[in-house]
């Protein structure tokens, strides 16, 4: 390798680096975001819960009750009321996963399985941060690892390609 292929392949590495390094702090801010959701949707869930016991019922029959009026309005309403308890506990389950998560790990809980509103919202208002904890520097050297490897394929991509013309310049 070359000095520039050899610069060229170092600056794509602390690229990868500097990208990468932000997967621990994408997570958190993730993890703010779905705390404030899993809040906002344990209102909803315990004041359905709540009136449903009101009225002698448990979640599943108050559901069932929607699911079985003739009402169309009514039907909905249920419907869109097993979203919102399917959603709640989804987004609690993932919670779980993301606190117990070995740091390092967290990003690769984040993929299986992210909420496509909050990871939407997440990604708008992300902030970088300045990677200081032990998961962000080993992201920063997979990164770092993984753009030095993109530079060296293209840079023998490219070396194949001028042999290539070269050879075929001889030859005429």
């Amino acid at each position: 390798m070359g000095p520039i292929a050899r610069i060229i392949a170092v600056v794509a590495g602390l690229a990868g680096g500097t990208v990468f390094s932000q997967a621990p702090e994408f997570v958190q801010q993730y993890r703010q975001r779905i705390g404030g959701a899993i809040d906002e949707l344990r209102v909803i869930v315990e004041d359905f819960n709540a009136q449903a016991a009101e009225h002698h019922l448990d979640r599943q029959q108050a559901l069932n009750a929607y699911a079985q009026s003739s009402d169309d309005f009514l039907r909905d309403r249920g419907v869109s009321m097993q979203s919102t308890i399917s959603r709640y506990e989804t987004l609690l389950s993932q919670q779980l996963h993301l606190g117990t998560a070995a740091p390092v790990a967290k990003p690769f809980v984040l993929l299986q399985g992210a909420d496509d509103v909050v990871f939407a919202n997440t990604w708008r208002d992300f902030v970088p941060g300045v990677p200081v904890s032990f998961a962000g520097l080993v992201w920063r050297a997979i990164g770092f690892i993984g753009g030095w490897i993109v530079a060296a394929l293209l840079g023998l991509g490219a070396r194949r390609a001028v042999r290539t013309r070269r050879v075929h310049r001889q030859v005429r």
